[in-house]
């Protein structure tokens, strides 16, 4: 496969990817070009024409991007167009943004809790959903906390 289509295949892959953590195909594909661009940002202009993309989803997608904290608006010196780049630690932040899910999943448990009653087997089934995903919720943001202090040792100079 050339360069080329290995790119474009890249991109594809990652609007399908972040489509089924709940973006949008198009979005996904911003995140794919950004990630793999030389200077790792465009304006909404070019990222249409490099995604063959119509400007109105091009800017439903700009705008889910941006309300979510995965990309920033910044212009250039002398620039009139917007330009997007990923944000600092884009992976971090869409992993704390999905960790707040588990509040509304507890709320769905807690529900399907009142539903079934006292019914020993539906109820044992909830629990232990109910536990996993309380684990997950405790643990995770640990894990995300390490990664942070492993990244700023990385990036801060050595003795």
């Amino acid at each position: 496969m050339n360069t080329m289509a290995a790119r474009q295949q890249f991109i594809e892959d990652a609007g399908m990817f972040f489509e089924r953590l709940g973006l949008s195909r198009t979005s996904g594909r911003v995140l794919g070009w950004l990630l793999i661009s030389p200077d790792g940002s465009a304006d909404a202009p070019d990222l249409c024409t490099e995604l063959a993309t119509a400007k109105s989803s091009m800017s439903v997608a700009l705008r889910q991007l941006d309300a979510a904290g995965l990309i920033e608006r910044y212009r250039l010196p002398r620039q009139r167009r917007e330009r997007y780049r990923l944000t600092d630690d884009v992976f971090g932040r869409a992993f704390r943004a999905k960790m707040a899910e588990l509040d509304a999943f507890n709320d769905l448990v807690n529900q399907a809790l009142r539903v079934v009653g006292n019914d020993v087997a539906p109820r044992e089934r909830l629990r232990v959903m109910s536990e996993m995903y309380g684990f997950m919720a405790r643990e995770f943001p640990k894990l995300l906390d390490r990664w942070d202090q492993e990244k700023r040792a990385r990036l801060s100079p050595g003795p």
